[in-house]
Order: structure tokens, then sequence, then C-alpha cells
């Protein structure tokens, strides 16, 4: 399904995505689900939040502001959107596995390139983030999203 960095499908964002998210993945290799809820010291969050967190995000910036459907399952705004925590979450949903979580983020890189391989440059309604960042085109909010994304391997 995830087209593994191959460029040849368009706009050189669409392997990058690829590329980041294979790392993403690869970062769960040898995880298990016990270990995906502890909460190391001086953190504040897991290790399955951070992986819903990325999805949530991805999510919001791929297609919230071009006005296209999310596909956020229950309770996930509420468990991994920006400022929650598993410590404070109200979300009473299942939690997902981290099969389920792997399998929506090689699902999503699909979805993105099927609904945006077009669009790139369609001019949105200007958002300006938390870090005075004022994004205005589906390939800005794609490419602010792999800073993100990598902010989340350390």
């Amino acid at each position: 399904m995830t087209y593994g960095g191959d460029v040849s499908r368009g706009h050189y964002l669409f392997g990058q995505l690829a590329f980041v998210r294979k790392g993403t993945l690869k970062l769960l290799d040898g995880v298990t689900e016990d270990n995906a809820d502890r909460i190391p010291d001086g953190f504040r969050n897991t290790i399955r939040w951070q992986y819903g967190h990325i999805y949530v995000v991805q999510e919001r910036f791929a297609f919230q502001y071009i006005g296209l459907p999310q596909q956020l399952p229950a309770g996930f705004k509420e468990r991994y959107e920006y400022g929650t925590s598993p410590l404070t979450t109200t979300a009473t949903d299942a939690v997902p596995t981290l099969q389920e979580l792997e399998w929506m983020l090689n699902e999503q890189q699909e979805r993105i390139y099927e609904a945006l391989a077009n669009r790139l440059q369609e001019k949105l309604v200007p958002y300006t983030t938390s870090t005075g960042i004022t994004l205005s085109t589906p390939e800005q909010f794609l490419s602010l999203s792999l800073y993100h994304e990598g902010l989340q391997h350390d």
C-alpha cells in the first residue's frame, strides 16, 4: 500500500512523506504493547501516544484545512491531539493496538496521495501555527508535518 518513497508518483513531497513514515514505523520494531504504554522519566507521553499523535496531526494537516473529511476513530482527537497526554485524557474509547496504529499510519499515506496529488498548490485560508508559522497550501501543511513527525523520533 505505501509506495516506499517512489518519487515517480509526482511531487517530491510524497517521497519524503513515505521516507519519514517508514522511519517512524521502523522505530516500532521490538516495542511490546506493555512498553508502548510506559511513560519514561522526564516525559509526559507514551510511545503509543506518540504514534496516535502523529496520525492525528497528519490527518488534520492533510485533510481538515483543505475541507476534506478526516478519518479519526472515536476518541482519537481527545486522546492524541496537541495538548493531550495519557495522564490527562478524558477519552473512554478503546485504545488502539500497535498493529492497528501501524496499519492506520500506512493507510494514511495512500489517502494523502490520492486526495492531494493534484492539489498541493491550492490556496487555503491561511493558518498560523502555535510557533508563528503561517501555512496556506497543502504543500506547506505537509512540509511542516514532516518536521513534526521527525520531532517524534527523539
